[in-house]
């Protein structure tokens, strides 16, 4: 296991990077690399604050393939860090990640990483998870109500829905609704994109607002809240 805390600037971090590689070099264990990185690895880890700057994403996007580790993903909140400013100086970033190699992943297939809630420092902390077999779950529909307003929802259920099955007449029900259901999963990321990590997005930003009103609740606070 490898612990990083990176520095701040980008020519700084290059030596981070180099050493992640000789490392990698000859890494034939099962490895895991973990802790803050001080950079986001896609445009939409950040919120708030200057743009992104995309030569930093790419350096530390090669930085990472060359090393030959992955991100292991996460649930919970999207971002790690809060700068606890409030209003147009509030910035959200995901900064801290676990990466892994592949004979890690090899060993443990069912990695799972969540980001705990921010208590006593402005990072969230890291806990993950492994088991040596993986977890096979069911990925359950959920039908959105506000789908029924977007003009196109009609039409995509109705050409789903006419499509012939030559069978068992409840079986045929059942296929229509499974054709359907797909149907309507690959259009709402289309039209909508990842509705449940925006979700994800504005329950943590309605969270830290919350916090900022119960320890100051001046009126400045309290329409900021409304707003959210």
């Amino acid at each position: 296991m490898t612990f990083v805390y990176a520095k701040c600037s980008s020519l700084d971090r290059l030596e981070l990077c180099n050493n992640l590689y000789y490392l990698a070099a000859n890494m034939e264990l099962p490895w895991v690399v973990g802790g803050d990185f001080n950079v986001v690895l896609h445009e939409e880890e950040k919120i708030g604050g200057l743009l992104v700057y995309l030569p930093e994403i790419e350096d530390f996007a090669f930085c990472i393939n060359s090393s030959g580790l992955f991100d292991t993903g996460y649930k919970g909140s999207p971002f790690t860090l809060w700068n606890e400013r409030s209003d147009v100086e509030c910035i959200f970033k995901r900064l801290d990640r676990i990466l892994a190699n592949q004979p890690f992943q090899t060993l443990f297939p069912n990695i799972e990483v969540e980001h705990l809630i921010r208590t006593g420092s402005d990072h969230a902390p890291l806990l993950m998870s492994c088991t040596e077999e993986a977890m096979k779950s069911t990925k359950t529909f959920k039908f959105l109500n506000f789908w029924t307003t977007h003009h196109s929802f009609t039409e995509v259920v109705r050409q789903n829905w006419i499509a012939n099955f030559v069978g068992d007449p409840f079986l045929m029900f059942k296929q229509k609704l499974k054709r359907v259901k797909t149907a309507l999963s690959h259009w709402s990321k289309l039209i909508f994109g990842d509705i449940f990590k925006q979700l994800a997005i504005r329950e943590d930003i309605v969270r830290v607002k919350e916090m900022l009103f119960e320890e100051n609740p001046t009126i400045e606070n309290r329409a900021v809240l409304q707003k959210a």
